[in-house]
């Protein structure tokens, strides 16, 4: 368990008393303490109270989930959108309405431990497939009529992006992708639509995950689909059935980010900036970071000494050390830095200080 952290502004902890700043989370473009979100989670509980207390299959369908959905497939440009309590959930919540209709299933290496989950409700043997390999991909996909490729629209642990122009080249006419987006999801592309819209490919032959949690600033999740597959979501997952939905106070927060992000697109362009100026500043060096617009850089230690160096140098420079062990990450940890759109050029700066010292 990592030490416990207090949040404090939009770019700050406190940690053993210190006030530091904060290159970690998931939380983009620092929207979670924003006053507009806050503002409705707080109306939300006053209008709606906090839980609907039942399955929405049963008595818990709340008018807010609907308008929710709504939302999500119009700011996705998606036909239909289905609800999840959390992002997680949402693989295995289309993992059980997608495993019927799978002739076979393929899976990035080092894919999101909730693709791996999701993976074993197919009942067949799961392959995978070397990390963002269209060609291993496309040799493994040769004769097979349906199959089904798991994969990250951003992975997480260093900001890679799947080349998901490749795969749907290689990919059967009755293939499809389950592409979990959480860390792209309202931040690349145009419109914030995530992978699909950055790669330029239309979303026919892809079920697009997302979490409300990251660059949304709140909770929840989402699977973007066709109106079928939601029925079929709706009819035969035992997750969604036995689920008790999203808190209300959470699902009008959620309503409220999603109007901010499509109104105004200045968090995406000073995210875009930001992670352009720290990327740039690293070309060449050992610490260059995935040459794309995902806002995630990772530093793996060659051995402890390394460690305990750029832990003490991001502290002299008032930065927190967000060294993480994660599954699919280095098994002796590795430190994740996250830019945000709200980070200062001055704290940029220090970032670039102690990377480069390093």
């Amino acid at each position: 368990m990592q030490d416990e952290l207090q949040q404090v502004g939009r770019t700050y902890v406190i940690w053993k008393n210190r006030r530091l700043s904060y290159f970690a989370g998931c939380d983009y473009f620092r929207i979670a303490s924003h006053p507009a979100i806050l503002r409705a989670v707080r109306e939300g509980l006053a209008k709606y109270g906090l839980n609907v207390a039942a399955s929405r299959l049963t008595t818990g369908n709340h008018v807010l989930y609907t308008r929710l959905e709504a939302a999500l497939a119009d700011f996705f440009g998606a036909p239909a959108a289905v609800l999840a309590g959390n992002g997680y959930a949402t693989n295995l919540i289309a993992a059980q309405a997608l495993d019927e209709g799978a002739s076979h299933v393929f899976i990035d290496a080092r894919a999101h431990a909730s693709l791996r989950d999701a993976a074993r409700f197919f009942p067949r043997p799961v392959v995978e497939f070397k990390h963002r390999d269209a060609g291993d991909l496309g040799r493994r996909l040769r004769g097979k009529r349906r199959p089904v490729v798991l994969t990250d629209g951003v992975f997480s642990h260093n900001g890679e992006i799947a080349p998901l122009r490749e795969y749907l080249k290689v990919l059967p006419p009755g293939g499809i992708i389950l592409l979990d987006d959480a860390h792209s999801a309202g931040i690349l592309g145009a419109r914030g639509r995530g992978t699909p819209e950055h790669a330029g490919v239309s979303r026919r032959r892809i079920v697009q995950t997302v979490t409300l949690s990251k660059a949304f600033g709140v909770y929840g999740g989402a699977i973007l689909c066709e109106q079928a597959l939601r029925e079929r979501i709706l009819a035969v997952s035992r997750m969604f059935a036995g689920n008790t939905p999203l808190p209300l106070p959470l699902a009008n927060g959620a309503l409220a980010s999603i109007g901010l992000l499509r109104s105004d697109d200045k968090f995406r362009t000073r995210l875009a900036h930001n992670v352009e100026y720290v990327k740039s500043a690293l070309r060449g060096t050992e610490m260059a970071a995935a040459e794309t617009p995902a806002p995630i850089i990772a530093v793996i230690p060659r051995n402890a000494r390394e460690t305990k160096l750029l832990r003490k140098r991001l502290l002299s420079n008032g930065i927190f050390p967000s060294f993480i062990r994660y599954p699919g990450g280095p098994e002796t940890g590795y430190f994740r830095f996250v830019i945000s759109s709200e980070h200062s050029r001055l704290q940029l700066d220090k970032l670039l200080e102690s990377l480069h010292g390093h």
